[in-house]
């Protein structure tokens, strides 16, 4: 939403003259506006630049005894939904309908068809960047589904060999208990023929007395 109101043609006239000659005089505002051959009267042109400052569209300063008027906003801002409503509804939207007809109606300058040229070359550059732009998100876009069945398979893999270690690990434990119970079943072997030993040891004794 602007912070101003609308411009009425007369006083949009009077602010296209305070954007092309710059800070000007009612009397010089009151000239220009006559230089298509309209009689319109001082007082006329005095009331549409009170206007444009009453609506904050222009401000006045004194110099001397005169009155000196300037845009308070720039020409974008005001012709800019302007010319979007023309061109959406006199010409279907359609940009390039719009200036063809602009240039049929009167003769640009040597500036003005260097200016215009200029901004056709930034529209075309613009065009060409955005679709770059498309094809490199589209390539990304299908670039993502490999890569995401790169990473599930991963992930499948990973699963897999920790599932893996999780089977060693009882085996091993089985295998440790089965070493720990031989050891268990060894020692009383061991103790066994220990036993056997000190018997035999003490059966020999009473033999070596007899002979003696």
């Amino acid at each position: 939403m602007s912070s101003y109101d609308e411009p009425s043609p007369q006083e949009l006239h009077a602010l296209a003259i305070l954007w092309n000659q710059g800070p000007s005089t009612v009397g010089f505002v009151h000239e220009i506006m006559n230089s298509d051959g309209g009689d319109r009267t001082y007082t006329t042109a005095l009331a549409v630049m009170r206007n444009l400052e009453k609506k904050g569209l222009a401000i006045r300063n004194t110099q001397g005894r005169a009155h000196v008027y300037e845009a308070k906003v720039d020409r974008g801002s005001i012709l800019r939904p302007r010319l979007l409503n023309l061109v959406q509804n006199s010409f279907g939207g359609s940009l390039g309908q719009a200036i063809l007809s602009l240039i049929s109606v009167g003769v640009m300058t040597p500036e003005e068809k260097i200016a215009v040229t200029r901004v056709i070359k930034q529209h075309k550059a613009m065009a060409a960047k955005k679709k770059t732009t498309k094809k490199k998100a589209a390539k990304k876009a299908a670039k993502k589904p490999v890569a995401t069945k790169k990473k599930v398979a991963k992930k499948k893999v990973a699963k897999k060999a920790a599932a893996k270690k999780v089977a060693k690990k009882p085996a091993k434990k089985k295998v440790a208990k089965k070493a720990a119970k031989k050891k268990v079943a060894k020692k009383p072997a061991k103790k066994k023929v220990a036993k056997k030993a000190a018997k035999k040891k003490v059966a020999k004794k009473p033999a070596k007395k007899k002979v003696a």
